[in-house]
């Protein structure tokens, strides 16, 4: 596991063609507008998150649901203990784990009843959390303004195939509350607007957090037995 997610990252640190950066064309442009868009017009969209971690990473395998704002899927940890493997969903403000000895490959359909514990997601200091909250946040209602993208920092810089699919690398604009952080998410894109896969840095940790959006079928996700998620 730990030699697929070291080829993970190594994969995502450049396109296939990185004769960028430069500025978006209007075409790329009104790509990464829609490509949050498409992922709420799906619903949802089943991920694996790979999150680094100085004494090993872990993996989240699962869906995220983009319009009910909640993700659920199976936790592993590569290069550690075993001690964090189990069932996870989470929501903007809150995570619901299912410790179990021999997690399986992929999430039950259904959440088991009990054996649940629940945590407030943290909003800093966890590369977990983080990364569980960026998950969340790449499916909006609406499309992003594709004339303010390349006027805020989003730019192009190369072109890659993931999974047979031609993709643009894109780097996002700055956050709206956060001047200079141009750059810090990567997206590639398909011709259409799709997202297949997305790179983010996050303060904890030196190596980037990668969000795959994986070819299978979307499994949509049911809350955990007596928890309504927060919408």
């Amino acid at each position: 596991m730990a030699a697929v997610a070291a080829a993970v990252f190594l994969l995502a640190a450049r396109g296939s063609d990185t004769s960028g950066p430069r500025a978006l064309t209007e075409d790329e442009a009104n790509r990464l507008a829609v490509t949050r868009f498409r992922n709420y017009e799906a619903r949802g969209r089943a991920v694996t998150i790979t999150v680094p971690g100085t004494a090993g990473g872990l993996t989240v395998t699962g869906s995220v649901d983009f319009r009910g704002k909640v993700g659920y899927g199976v936790v592993r940890g590569f290069g550690r203990d075993t001690s964090s493997d189990g069932l996870i969903q989470w929501t903007a403000t809150s995570v619901h784990v299912h410790p179990m000895a021999n997690a399986p490959a992929h999430a039950p359909a259904s959440p088991p009843g009990p054996g649940w514990y629940d945590r407030p997601l943290q909003a800093s200091g966890s590369a977990l959390d983080s990364s569980l909250a960026i998950a969340l946040k790449l499916g909006s209602d609406r499309p992003d303004n594709a004339e303010l993208l390349p006027q805020n920092g989003a730019a192009w810089w190369g072109r890659d195939q993931v999974d047979g699919h031609r993709v643009d690398v894109m780097t996002g604009p700055s956050s709206p509350d956060r001047s200079g952080t141009a750059g810090n998410v990567r997206y590639w894109v398909g011709q259409d607007g799709t997202m297949y896969r997305v790179r983010v840095r996050v303060e904890s940790e030196e190596q980037p957090v990668v969000i795959a959006f994986d070819t299978q079928k979307y499994v949509p996700v049911e809350p955990v037995p007596g928890v309504t998620p927060a919408r």
